[in-house]
């Protein structure tokens, strides 16, 4: 199932990260590149619903799409983070706390599949709606402008990138609290 469509649509997201950085070294004005990578990072987001609706419409879900497919969405919010810390419109312990949380749960969901307790950690609406926020925090700050004549993005994107490192905080704290029964009997 490596070639299935939405397999491919989830690699899309992963070839997207050298795009959208490369934008911001493109020889345009400022808000060419932005309006670029806004509308890239959306398409690109966009497939990550779209790859798993597929997958279960097709009939193709597959252990690795699974294993890909939150892969793809770390790779593409944190390559985005680093930009907007680079461009100065993301805070540095905003993209670390979103980052080094990745980092933890992946690696504690890695160590709970060996130990036959990665029930214990599957995804939960809490991490979901982090995603969610993440995903529309980006794009705003990607754009840096007013959109419609009425929406500050920068301003929209400051306050759900907090946001969203607070959810981010929160889908830790949950997911360590699961996990703790496991951790507590293996320490024994």
């Amino acid at each position: 199932m490596f070639f299935t469509i939405p397999t491919l649509m989830t690699w899309t997201r992963i070839v997207a990260i050298p795009l959208i950085v490369g934008v911001f070294y493109l020889p345009f004005e400022e808000p060419t590149r932005n309006i670029a990578a806004t509308v890239m990072f959306v398409a690109f987001a966009i497939t990550d619903w779209l790859d798993g609706y597929l997958a279960r419409k097709l009939n193709q879900v597959s252990s690795f799409g699974a294993f890909l497919d939150p892969v793809a969405d770390k790779f593409l919010v944190c390559a985005s983070l680093l930009v907007l810390v680079h461009l100065n419109r993301a805070d540095v312990f905003v993209a670390l706390i979103i980052i080094g949380r990745e980092i933890a749960i992946s690696a504690l969901r890695e160590w709970m599949a060996q130990i036959g307790a990665s029930k214990s950690v599957a995804v939960h609406m809490l991490g979901k709606v982090k995603t969610t926020v993440q995903m529309v925090a980006i794009p705003f700050l990607l754009y840096d402008s007013v959109l419609l004549g009425l929406i500050d993005t920068r301003v929209w994107g400051a306050g759900l990138i907090w946001a969203s490192a607070v959810l981010t905080v929160w889908s830790m704290v949950y997911y360590l609290q699961k996990a703790l029964p496991e951790i507590r009997a293996r320490a024994k």
